[in-house]
């Protein structure tokens, strides 16, 4: 697949995913009251380890999904969270790669403690990112939408009344010119360290959050500007792309914080221990230059070494 057929794959996307996410979706509510929690992640982060009976299920329904619905899917391709799935039919080597996380924010999930869950995929080329959507199943009555495409960003409300593409079609665009400033900054993926490094966010004038402590899914709330960004050691390529997206969209960027230098994928390296596909580093996320600026500041000598 060329660069050409971008316009036509992302029509794709808005044509045919919101259906499976909110059939993901509704599977992750229902299954959400059970025990279904499951072992076999050792990496030493609790966030990064949880895994239930409901990531294995959403994730197999949206790669039968990807596979049978449009034939342009099977010619990316795919990064996948877990295993389950008919992986092997989707293309070996591709332009444009379909990254799936079919529960981000498990550990929230699992341990029932509120709705900052999310079930989504993204089409990313090795630069950037061409198309992000993410659905919060709890969020609000009936959950709730992120689309990222083009120059537009979209949220809003769940109507299952009708059918899904609809909905998502008629949200409104955030305006980056109205969309308010925030210093609550997300914290992820330094290990014990994340409580410490959300403190040390206050010496520069900005307020760290823990995953434990977020209100919703980071992606709707960095396009609506409940947060003003995020500071990521070592992201996985499976969510963190999506807020790259969001940002890049409204104005803004995710750097490495060590150089200042935009975000891309050509240097991928594999988290044994989690079994995910990592990006090097610590980045920091803003749409707001002086934010971006403000956390690589802070963090551009610490260690880039995830397991030390």
């Amino acid at each position: 697949m060329s660069i050409d057929e971008l316009p036509r794959l992302t029509a794709a996307c808005r044509a045919h995913l919101p259906h499976v996410l909110r059939w993901a979706g509704a599977i992750a509510r229902g299954l959400r009251k059970f025990d279904i929690g499951l072992g076999g992640k050792t990496s030493g982060s609790e966030n990064t380890d949880a895994l239930t009976l409901a990531d294995l299920t959403c994730q197999e329904l949206i790669v039968s999904f990807l596979r049978d619905s449009d034939p342009i899917f099977r010619r990316c391709r795919i990064e996948a969270e877990e295993i389950t799935g008919d992986l092997a039919r989707f293309a070996a080597e591709a332009e444009f790669t379909i990254a799936i996380d079919p529960i981000d924010g498990t550990k929230a999930y699992r341990d029932r403690s509120g709705p900052g869950y999310a079930t989504m995929l993204l089409v990313r080329s090795v630069e950037t990112v061409h198309y992000s959507l993410v659905f919060s199943p709890e969020n609000g009555p009936h959950g709730s939408w992120m689309q990222a495409c083009g120059d537009e960003v979209v949220t809003g409300a769940d109507d299952p009344s009708c059918p899904a593409p609809e909905v998502v079609a008629s949200l409104p665009k955030v305006d980056p010119a109205t969309r308010p400033p925030s210093n609550r900054i997300y914290v992820i993926g330094f290990q014990e360290r994340d409580p410490e490094v959300a403190r040390l966010l206050s010496t520069i004038g900005l307020h760290g959050h823990t995953a434990a402590e977020m209100p919703g899914s980071l992606f709707e709330l960095l396009a609506t500007g409940e947060f003003g960004g995020a500071l990521i050691h070592t992201p996985n390529v499976y969510d963190f792309p999506a807020a790259l997206h969001v940002a890049r969209i409204l104005g803004g960027d995710a750097v490495w914080v060590h150089d200042r230098q935009p975000v891309h994928f050509r240097e991928l390296w594999l988290d044994e221990r989690a079994d995910m596909l990592r990006l090097p580093g610590i980045v920091a996320v803003s749409a707001e230059r002086n934010t971006r600026e403000a956390l690589c500041g802070l963090a551009r000598d610490w260690p880039r070494e995830r397991y030390r």
